[in-house]
């Protein structure tokens, strides 16, 4: 059987997604295990099948031109989204190369009628390149769903809670490629040695202005260097990198980590201790345990205990009272589309309605375990604000014992000291602010 080439898989992973309502990562993850491609061929699978899934709603509406209401099977759009993705998007390949490519892959999977058709519309849209400029008549979200490709009742109401100017700035960066970012692990190494290290070695690093121990990392493969195996770093973004800062932590300290996999923000919790104290680090799938408890191997640290549990259940586990608590909530996760571009298509205003009263439900159950004049950070990866700011609001008015800790400020670093509310006890970073993750935290007080 001839082998497969990266367009061919490419495809392979795309039909699998839309028939599954799989995750693209975990389709992409587990044909490039199974397929022997070089670093070259196996990035421009990964461009092809995020980029092709990231502006899908823009590649159906230059399509609409020419294919108009015909019935095409799922396959062969797909292959016309992916051909035009390439064509438009990408550089690396003759335009006239990519046509003749696709016409390949139509005729080997579909018949000679499939492949003139795939031929003609791809010539066409060449023929006629103001076709990208054809937007809808219809109104400014439509507009903006359209030219950067997410769906319309997303923009609506991100117009409606950030404006129209603010919105089109989230949806842009939402379609750039995010960047590696790495988080020094302090307990073995200075962040200025591991970069003079890095550099040495000939990468392209320089120092996050986000986070006291990160590090962005150009190009490469972070998770394939001897100083990832040898626990000097964890790939981490730069957001993220924000809360266990938040949470204000002091070696000696009883910390519960409710959401913990897979224990980047534990660790990073753990280092912030110097090693000292207790960390209870839950979650719900027994395999994510193995992973919280791998990487604290690998980071040599000694203090977390990995357990499984539903964070609702957490209070019923005679666990006793902590000094911090940490509440990393499931979340739609609109803040990280970029990494995740299936999450836009796949999530409906019900969704997030539904995620809200599960967030409010575990803030109210894990607050009951800390101890007075103790401190909660709840964290989200979204920019939502009926999972954010609203959640917080209603759970101080309706827990009078517990109130918004107004010193947030402080503990963060001072490139982001500018975006804490006016109440100063919570963020809201949006994808474009740092070119980082969108992610939400806020601070609570147990009253003493």
């Amino acid at each position: 059987m001839a082998k497969k080439g990266a367009r061919d898989i490419a495809l392979d992973v795309l039909n699998r997604v839309e028939e599954h309502k799989s995750y693209s990562n975990l389709e992409l993850r587990n044909v490039l295990d199974r397929t022997e491609l070089n670093a070259a061929d196996a990035g421009l699978v990964t461009e092809l099948v995020y980029g092709t899934i990231q502006r899908k709603l823009t590649l159906d509406h230059v399509l609409s031109h020419f294919i108009g209401g015909k019935k095409v099977q799922a396959w062969v759009r797909n292959l016309l989204r992916l051909s035009l993705y390439q064509i438009h998007f990408l550089d690396r390949i003759p335009e006239r190369a990519a046509v003749h490519e696709a016409v390949e892959i139509a005729k080997k999977r579909g018949h000679q009628g499939i492949a003139s058709m795939v031929n003609g519309v791809l010539r066409n849209v060449l023929r006629q390149p103001d076709v990208w400029e054809r937007m809808p008549i219809g109104g400014v979200a439509e507009q903006i769903a359209v030219t950067h490709s997410h769906p319309e009742w997303l923009v609506r109401q991100w117009i409606q809670t950030y404006g129209e100017e603010t919105t089109k700035a989230i949806c842009e960066a939402n379609n750039r490629a995010p960047h590696s970012s790495v988080r020094v692990n302090t307990l073995k190494i200075k962040k200025d040695e591991l970069l003079a290290q890095l550099m040495e070695e000939g990468g392209v690093v320089r120092a996050s202005e986000l986070s006291e121990e990160g590090l962005l990392i150009e190009g490469g493969h972070a998770a394939g260097t001897r100083w990832f195996k040898e626990g000097y770093y964890t790939i981490q973004d730069e957001s993220s990198m924000l809360v266990a800062p938040a949470l204000a932590v002091k070696p000696g300290m009883r910390v519960l980590d409710a959401c913990a996999a897979p224990g980047g923000k534990t660790t990073h919790l753990a280092e912030r201790m110097g090693n000292q104290g207790q960390i209870v680090a839950s979650d719900v799938h027994p395999h994510k345990r193995e992973l919280i408890a791998a990487a604290a191997k690998r980071l040599g640290i000694s203090i977390i205990e990995p357990i499984v549990s539903d964070a609702l259940d957490l209070p019923e586990k005679g666990l006793g009272t902590f000094d911090r608590i940490l509440l990393d909530a499931p979340c739609s996760g609109f803040g990280v589309i970029r990494r995740k571009p299936d999450l836009k298509w796949n999530k409906t205003p019900e969704d997030v309605r539904a995620i809200a009263q599960l967030q409010y439900e575990l803030l109210k159950h894990l607050s009951t375990m800390l101890a007075p004049g103790g401190m909660l950070v709840y964290s989200t990866c979204t920019i939502e604000p009926k999972e954010n700011q609203d959640i917080v609001r209603r759970f101080t008015s309706e827990h009078p014992e517990f109130v918004l800790d107004d010193t947030l400020r402080a503990d963060l670093p001072q490139a982001v000291r500018n975006k804490v509310d006016e109440t100063g006890a919570y963020v809201q970073i949006l994808p474009h602010d740092f070119e980082s993750d969108g992610f939400f935290i806020a601070r609570l007080k147990r009253k003493e």
